[in-house]
């Protein structure tokens, strides 16, 4: 029998020499089988590997459709001519930040500070790093004590530690309907099962976390009430604390993703501030300052200090001492301020352009936030959306990509607007509104 994997690298090639084009459309999983030979089952197999790597899609009542190609880092902050520009990655660098992060380092080129940021690092850091974190996550009133903050290597390993610390392998996570794409990796990875819930306009429905509980046990949930990615909402107070009452009342964990939380102006505590024996609250540098720093903190209850170390510890996800000791002169000398400070008036000029591109449109978007959820007019699907905008050099993220479930995938797209220079992001949010406009057949053919 032939492997499923070695029929999936065939197809592969075929979409990497351009045999199958992004929007191609796969024929039904029977016919495939039939056509090579396999049994439906292995058919079924080669359709999933293909989809986990990436380069498909399916469309409920459609088919299976070739993705538009992978991102590409290197054109991400400096957009050539011709060159793809790329509204999918989304990390935001401002003018002049190498210079200003460069000013706070020179006193680690002493040997005695560098030998000693150069030695290994446990989760708890230093307590230098503490204070300093706690500084730096403090917002609404809410200041975490020090004591309670551990480091990760960055903000996607501190998820993957609070999923190992709370939930044991083959058993259940609740996660918003449409949530953070890294999450479903990790999930798949660790082997938890993830339950999407419903979401309205201010976030995460408690009403529905408490039914799935009930319908069969979760471990712990995973959001993010402030500007939530894909869809740009902000949980309000009152919705917060039905939410922390809801954990207290189901003895739930939440894991609180904070990443983005840094463009408000701190007007709201965070669910942990109301939760704080349910809640471990993660954050990281990688938006704040710069997609390259390893550096991510998880404010983390007492009862679960010593899982949530373990679990850094085993996946070799803690950070390094050099990333802590520049993040704790960073933050301590004020360059993260005059950093973030920056950003959020690079985000708010960002949304202006979009909201110019996209007037008439159906878009759900946040002044302060770096991205945008575009509900597309009928009668596009995102697949053929992002196949359409790819053939112009545009790459845009399809509504599946933040599925938790393997149905219920508007036909939307998440438009980011973080790393383009802004001339390059005006120019590609107009060739997006344009083809809009148009039908996706002629999109697709010209």
């Amino acid at each position: 029998m032939e492997d499923y994997r070695v029929i999936a690298d065939a197809v592969a090639a075929d979409i990497a020499a351009g045999r199958l084009r992004p929007g191609d459309r796969l024929p039904p999983q029977r016919l495939f089988a039939r056509r090579r030979g396999i049994a439906a089952s292995t058919a079924g197999r080669v359709y999933q590997e293909l989809a986990k790597r990436g380069l498909v899609a399916g469309e409920v009542g459609r088919g299976t459709f070739v993705r538009a190609p992978g991102r590409s880092p290197g054109s991400a902050l400096v957009e050539p001519g011709g060159s793809r520009v790329d509204l999918e990655l989304n990390y935001p660098v401002v003018p002049g930040q190498p210079a200003l992060l460069a000013g706070s380092l020179g006193g680690m080129l002493r040997p005695d500070v560098l030998g000693s940021a150069l030695r290994p690092m446990p989760a708890q850091g230093t307590a230098a790093a503490r204070d300093a974190a706690a500084g730096l996550l403090a917002r609404g009133g809410w200041r975490p004590d020090p004591a309670r903050v551990l480091f990760a290597a960055g903000g996607r390993q501190a998820i993957a530690a609070a999923i190992a610390a709370l939930v044991p392998p083959g058993a259940r996570l609740g996660v918003e309907a449409l949530t953070y794409p890294m999450v479903k990796t990790i999930a798949a990875r660790l082997g938890v099962t993830l339950v999407p819930l419903a979401c309205d306009e201010k976030g995460l429905v408690p009403e529905s976390l408490a039914a799935a509980h009930r319908g069969a046990p979760l471990r712990a949930v995973y959001l993010q009430p402030t500007l939530h990615n894909p869809l740009s909402s902000t949980m309000p107070a009152h919705r917060r604390q039905e939410l922390a009452e809801t954990l207290g009342d189901l003895g739930l964990h939440a894991i609180e993703d904070a990443v983005w939380a840094f463009l408000h102006a701190g007007d709201q505590p965070p669910l942990a501030a109301l939760a704080p024996e349910r809640t471990i609250l993660l954050d990281s540098l990688s938006k704040r300052l710069a997609p390259g720093l390893t550096a991510g903190f998880a404010v983390t209850p007492a009862g679960l200090a010593a899982p949530m170390a373990a679990a850094l510890r085993s996946g070799a996800w803690t950070a390094t001492g050099f990333a802590l000791e520049a993040a704790a002169r960073w933050t301590i000398d004020g360059t993260v301020d005059a950093v973030v400070l920056a950003k959020r008036e690079d985000a708010a000029a960002r949304q202006r352009l979009a909201a110019r591109a996209l007037a008439g449109f159906a878009v759900r978007a946040d002044p302060h936030g770096y991205y945008c959820w575009w509900e597309l007019p009928r009668p596009w699907h995102a697949e053929t959306f992002v196949a359409a905008a790819a053939r112009r050099g545009i790459a845009v993220t399809p509504a599946a990509s933040f599925a938790a479930g393997p149905h219920g995938a508007p036909p939307a797209v998440r438009v980011g607007l973080a790393s383009p220079p802004p001339e390059v992001l005006a120019g590609a949010l107009e060739e997006l509104a344009a083809l809009g406009r148009s039908s996706p057949e002629d999109a697709l053919t010209d």
